[in-house]
Parts: C-alpha cells; sequence; structure tokens
C-alpha cells in the first residue's frame, strides 16, 4: 500500500479533484429529484405519498449503510473499495433512468444511497488521511465548499432540464460525471488506507440497521402519521432497542464492528454533540423557511428559492476560509461565531410577524448559513484529529451516521411543532396561526443554538499543539 508520504503532491491534487468531482455529482442529485418529483410521479402514475419514498427511502439506505463503512475501510483496499461503491452508484443512476416503474425506481434510489453513504465517508477519510494536519482545515473546506453549493444549485438545474428534457435526463446527465470520474479514478487513485482481515460482524451490522433505519424511519414518519402513532412510536421504539444492545455488545467486543469508544475523547465528543445540534437547527430551519414563504407569505417557489439562495451561496463562500481559520486559531472562536450567528438568525425569525419585509428572512438566513460554513467541517476535521489514526474511518462513521439522525429528527420536530402550535391556536387561524407556530419553533431552535454557543464559550479548549488522545481499551 502507498504510504501517504508517499504521495506526490500531483497524486494527492488529482485524487482530491477526484472526489470532489464525485460528491458534487451525488450530492446534486440527493437534492435534484424534489424538483423533478412531480414530473416522476405523473409519469409513473403513482401518487405523491408513494413518490415522496423516492427521497425517504434514500435516506433511511443512506443511514443504514454509513455505519458499514468504518469496516469496508478498514477491511477492502481503497482503491477498490472506492471504485466499487462508484459502480454501485452509477447502475443505480442507470437504472433509474430507464426505469419503467416505482418498484425498479425504488430499487435503484437504494442503490444510489449505498453508493452515495460509503463514497460521503470515504472522501472526509480518505483527505484526513493523505493531507498533512497543518493543511487539513483548508482542505476540508474546499470539499466543504462543494457539498454545500452542489445541492444550491442542483433543483434549479433539475428545473430546467425537466422542463427542457425529462426527468430521466437528469440521470443520464449526473451518471456521464459519475462515469468520467470512475474511469479517472481508475488511473489515479492509490490504496492510502490501512485494512487488515477482519470478521464481519453480521450481528452488530444488523442491530446498526435497526437503530439507525428505526430512528430514522421513526421521525420522517412524524410529519405524516403524527407523534402517538404506531409508525412512529413503533418505529422509535424498535431504534431504542436496537441501540442499547448495538451499544453493549460494540463496548464488550474485542474488535468492534463500529468502535463507539472513540466518544471517550472530550474533543471528539464535543465535536459529535456540536455536529448533532448543528443539524438540528440546520435542516429544522431548512424546512421552515420556505413554507414561511410560500405557505405564510404566500410567494412563488421562484422566490422562495431566491430567498434562501443568497445564504447558500455565503454558506459555500465561507466553507474553505472557515478552513483555513481553524489552521491558523482552531476550533473556539469558529464555534462561538457560529454559534452566535445562529443564535442571532433563530431569535430573529422569532419575532418575525406577517409585515415584516421578506428582506429581513434573507438576511436571517443568511446568517444561519455562516454559521454552516463556519462549522460543517471544521467539526469533522477536529474530532477525527484528536483521535487515534486508525480510528478515523470509525469516528468519521459514527459522526455522519449520527449527524444524519439528527437531520432527520430537526426535519419532523421542528415542523411538528409548528404545526401542533397552531392547530391548538384559539385566537389566531390560517397564515397567523401557522406563523406563530413557526416563531415558537424557532425559539426551541435558539435554545439549541444557545447550546452551540455555550459549548464553543466553556467546553472547548483550544491547543496549537493538539496530541492524539488514546482510547481506552
Amino acid at each position: 500500500m502507498n504510504q501517504p508520504s508517499n504521495l506526490t503532491n500531483r497524486k494527492r491534487t488529482f485524487i482530491f479533484i477526484n472526489l470532489i468531482l464525485t460528491c458534487i455529482a451525488l450530492t446534486m442529485l440527493s437534492t435534484a429529484l424534489t424538483t423533478a418529483l412531480p414530473a416522476i410521479v405523473a409519469d409513473l402514475q403513482i401518487s405523491v405519498t408513494t413518490g415522496q419514498w423516492l427521497t425517504s427511502g434514500y435516506s433511511l439506505a443512506m443511514a443504514i449503510v454509513m455505519p458499514l463503512t468504518a469496516f469496508l475501510m478498514n477491511r477492502v483496499p481503497t482503491k477498490k473499495l472506492y471504485l466499487s461503491a462508484l459502480v454501485i452508484a452509477l447502475i443505480g443512476m442507470v437504472l433509474c433512468a430507464l426505469a419503467p416503474n416505482f418498484p425498479i425506481m425504488m430499487m435503484s434510489r437504494i442503490l444510489q444511497a449505498i453508493g452515495n453513504g460509503i463514497l460521503i465517508s470515504m472522501a472526509q477519510v480518505i483527505l484526513l488521511t493523505i493531507y498533512p494536519m497543518d493543511r487539513i482545515g483548508a482542505i476540508m473546506g474546499w470539499y466543504g465548499l462543494s457539498i454545500t453549493a452542489a445541492p444550491v444549485i442542483a433543483p434549479t438545474l433539475a428545473g430546467m432540464i425537466v422542463d427542457k428534457l425529462n426527468w430521466h435526463a437528469i440521470f443520464y446527465i449526473v451518471g456521464a460525471i459519475v462515469f468520467v470520474s470512475l474511469i479517472w479514478a481508475l488511473n489515479v487513485f492509490e490504496d492510502v488506507l490501512d485494512v487488515a482481515k477482519k470478521k464481519f460482524d453480521l450481528l452488530s451490522f444488523l442491530l446498526s440497521a435497526v437503530t439507525f433505519g428505526g430512528f430514522t424511519l421513526g421521525f420522517g414518519n412524524l410529519g405524516t402519521y403524527g407523534f402517538a402513532s404506531l409508525p412512529v412510536l413503533g418505529a422509535l421504539l424498535v431504534g431504542l432497542i436496537g441501540g442499547i444492545l448495538f451499544t453493549h455488545r460494540q463496548m464488550k467486543a474485542a474488535v468492534p464492528f463500529l468502535d463507539l469508544r472513540v466518544l471517550k475523547t472530550k474533543e471528539y465528543a464535543l465535536s459529535v454533540f456540536g455536529s448533532i445540534l448543528l443539524y438540528l437547527v440546520l435542516m429544522g430551519s431548512s424546512m421552515l423557511m420556505p413554507l414561511y414563504v410560500q405557505s405564510i407569505l404566500g410567494k412563488s417557489a421562484t422566490i422562495s428559492g431566491l430567498v434562501v439562495l443568497p445564504g447558500s451561496l455565503v454558506s459555500a463562500f465561507l466553507s474553505p476560509i472557515a478552513g483555513r481559520i481553524y489552521d491558523k486559531v482552531g476550533i473556539r472562536i469558529l464555534t462561538i461565531i457560529g454559534g452566535s450567528s445562529l443564535v442571532l438568525s433563530n431569535i430573529g425569525m422569532f419575532f418575525i410577524h406577517i409585515h415584516t419585509g421578506i428582506w429581513m428572512a434573507v438576511c436571517l438566513n443568511i446568517l444561519r448559513c455562516a454559521a454552516t460554513g463556519c462549522l460543517l467541517m471544521p467539526f469533522v476535521t477536529w474530532g477525527n484529529k484528536n483521535i487515534p489514526p486508525e480510528l478515523t474511518a470509525h469516528g468519521t462513521a459514527l459522526l455522519t451516521s449520527l449527524r444524519t439522525v439528527a437531520g432527520a429528527i430537526g426535519t419532523a420536530v421542528f415542523v411538528g411543532i409548528m404545526n401542533t402550535v397552531a392547530r391548538n391556536s384559539h385566537t389566531l387561524t390560517g397564515s397567523a396561526a401557522l406563523l406563530h407556530g413557526m416563531n415558537v419553533s424557532f425559539l426551541v431552535m435558539t435554545v439549541a443554538s444557545g447550546l452551540l454557543l455555550f459549548t464553543g464559550l466553556f467546553l472547548i479548549k483550544d491547543s496549537r499543539t493538539e496530541v492524539l488522545i488514546e482510547v481506552e481499551n
């Protein structure tokens, strides 16, 4: 295997660009479907509820496969695993483009989720491995820019493609990009991650699937069925039981499937806690902002997109800058700045009323997205920097999995709060009641944002010469 120190700068750059190209293509596909969904529903002659499974089923499959990536990265040579994930995703895209009915379309989306889940975790671990620590913040910042900017432009591009061509063309175009990445990877990729012969723990994998899948499905069902329902409580209970059994098994195992002992490292645990809070607020507000513009203000979907676009661009722009700041001064100042931005943004949305100008929502959304740009990738970098290198794959897989579940929770809970408050309002009706519910949701987000700010002010202690902390056996 080629060690990172033996890689030339040219080889590192080619691997980096290939990873960015792949992640941009797959990240675009994850959001492009929201625009194309009405056309797919009409073409396949299915209901909107059934069609939503093309996105919720995708998220569920991602949540299940992500914990598996730690084992795969430690067991399968880097190049072989990367190429295999690309092929799986590419097959899914081709099948989606040709899908004559919903079952084939759904199966194809699951294949895409499997490939994407592996590739997202791999990209972060590979970058953390092949670049020196004094450059990793900037590199992860540029990586963050790619995965932040792609979802912003994807819905617009998808709409243009559907209008000019058809929804099948989306998968053909993205598939062509992935195919180019695959051919290029054959020539530039190297085996940069250490591997060892490890026995596959099937029971642990099944328990992790039950845990992360149960929580994702349970919270995903919240908007459709309500909290006090079997599809929600049943799935959450199954996820909770699975989580208890999974944790017990990993803590007792000599060679864990997913090494949870990384959480014994304070810095890593704080990075996970911060990432969870960030994703709770990020995904919740990302869902509420379009509802505010369209359902409460009565504006068009185009206006809604224009309202959130400046913030998304600011987030993408700040990501590489935040990476360089992290390299120079550490994570604490970024957490304080990001936490403050979130608090100000959410408290501002709490005070918004029906006559507030739409420009205020644009400004507050820019503040929210600035926090994302400041913290999304630096948390990943900082957390993994403080665990032993051989556990980086486990640390990345665990953080990514928990972040995915946190996003599902944020989306479901904050929309649920808005609807519950609006429904139980006795003095307000219609848009006014919905706005009141949204205000309360953003007030709760302010509390979560305050916890993030508190973490930066009082719990995180930066050190320019951070030492790897050994995880207790």
